[in-house]
């Protein structure tokens, strides 16, 4: 009998995001839940993959014998960029950089650029949404001026490629990853096949040559990275680049890092001339009021490894409205509630007439870790009684509903940062009852 031929099975559809199948055509992919990404799919060939010679060099081999090769990392020239990337960047890696619009991206890569072609490497810089007139006027605004850093505006991946070719350079940085298209994926720029198809041919030469890659991922309105789910799996390094507009202070966290520790945060502070990195950020997050006005209280938390002095402000006022008003500003608010039915309830602290409350952090910073609940209680208690807290004080603990301090995590770090800071006492994990943090920071 004459070989059955393989016969293309039914495609059907195919979500562009997470790769989930289909027979029939749905809005959301119930695999992600994503949105308008599911496509019709192109026939696949039903058939045997058929096992290949496998050449000496790609056989398998023990662990044990796999050589190990130290890498060499090249700085960024940026202190607090390393710091996250794990010591600079690997040769042949690609890092992604993500954030939302205007929060400093291209500044902080085109500082970057400027201070590794300052070295004597050669940098590409490959912008796909400005022309390069901006890019110069902002390069002599922050002072990131080179001969070596060589600019070019294309959003088609081809010249890309081309001009890598030609200029040979030691490092390419891409803004962005979702502004630049090619002719060999279907769809418009910025679309699931696009954004696949450019990071793919970025990463494939990355790794063939050996250059590190430098690509800028747009955020969606939920924060997470436009594009599909596989550019994260892509690249080496995901890091995103965060702040408020409303302050100069930016923090950019690791989130994947194959070469380095993910639990590294880097404070920088925007300005004017560029964006600096800041190596201690303590003078930032406090204030003058530290110790002579009621309704202050210093916490230390964490940021990735670093313990950061922040001053948590709270504020109770009188009112005659029939519902008090509870406001707050980087701390959760629902934590404030409970925090308030505890002093009342465990240290006998409360408003003794109906009081707006308002509780806010100096500087901007979020804070969301448990170990805050302590600065939050005694900044209420010291406000409800109009009585300051010594500026000798810091504190770090997270309460519970019966009123007990439970010890925060890293309790060391924060007690030998305290002591770097001039804090003499450092309450929490030495107290186990609110009441007795209250007695001693806010009645003494």
């Amino acid at each position: 009998m004459p070989a059955a031929r393989s016969r293309p099975t039914p495609a059907g559809y195919r979500c562009a995001e997470c790769g989930w199948r289909t027979a029939k055509w749905v809005g959301r992919c119930p695999e992600c839940e994503s949105w308008g990404t599911v496509q019709e799919a192109e026939p696949v060939a039903a058939g045997r993959v058929q096992p290949a010679t496998v050449a000496p060099a790609r056989r398998a081999r023990p662990i044990t014998e796999v050589p190990t090769d130290p890498v060499a990392r090249r700085p960024t020239g940026e202190g607090e960029l390393d710091r996250v990337l794990g010591g600079g960047i690997v040769p042949g890696s690609v890092i992604l950089l993500s954030g939302e619009p205007g929060v400093g991206k291209s500044t902080l890569l085109l500082a970057v650029a400027s201070h590794v072609a300052a070295m004597g490497a050669r940098v590409l810089y490959v912008s796909a949404e400005e022309s390069l007139g901006q890019v110069r006027m902002r390069a002599e605004r922050t002072g990131s001026l080179s001969q070596s850093l060589l600019l070019s505006a294309e959003t088609d991946l081809a010249v890309v490629l081309g001009q890598i070719d030609e200029v040979q350079p030691n490092l390419v940085i891409v803004d962005s990853v979702q502004t630049v298209s090619t002719a060999e994926a279907t769809g418009i720029a910025g679309g699931p096949g696009q954004v696949r198809e450019v990071a793919a041919s970025l990463t494939r030469v990355a790794k063939e040559r050996n250059i590190p890659v430098l690509l800028v991922g747009h955020v969606t309105k939920d924060g997470q990275i436009a594009g599909p789910r596989v550019l994260e799996h892509l690249v080496d390094v995901v890091c995103h680049f965060e702040g408020d507009r409303g302050t100069a202070l930016r923090f950019v966290r690791a989130v994947k890092n194959r070469f380095g520790p993910t639990d590294e945060v880097g404070c920088f502070e925007m300005s004017g001339e560029g964006i600096v990195g800041v190596a201690d950020p303590s003078g930032l997050f406090l204030s003058r009021a530290v110790g002579t006005e009621p309704g202050t209280c210093v916490t230390l938390a964490l940021e990735g490894r670093r313990a950061i002095p922040v001053e948590v402000q709270a504020l109770v006022v009188p009112t005659s409205a029939p519902n008090p008003r509870l406001v707050v500003n980087g701390v959760d608010s629902a934590r404030v509630a409970m925090l308030m039915a505890v002093l009342s309830r465990h240290a006998r602290v409360a408003p003794s007439r109906p009081s707006d409350i308002y509780v806010s952090t100096v500087g901007g910073v979020r804070i969301i870790e448990p170990a805050v609940d302590l600065a939050i209680a005694l900044a209420l208690a010291s406000a409800i009684t109009e009585r300051p807290i010594r500026g000798d004080i810091a504190v770090c603990g997270e309460i519970s509903l019966a009123g007990e301090i439970r010890p925060a995590v890293q309790a060391a770090r924060r007690e030998s940062e305290a002591k770097r800071l001039g804090f003499g006492t450092l309450l929490g994990p030495d107290l186990a009852w609110l009441r007795d943090a209250v007695i001693e920071a806010v009645t003494s």
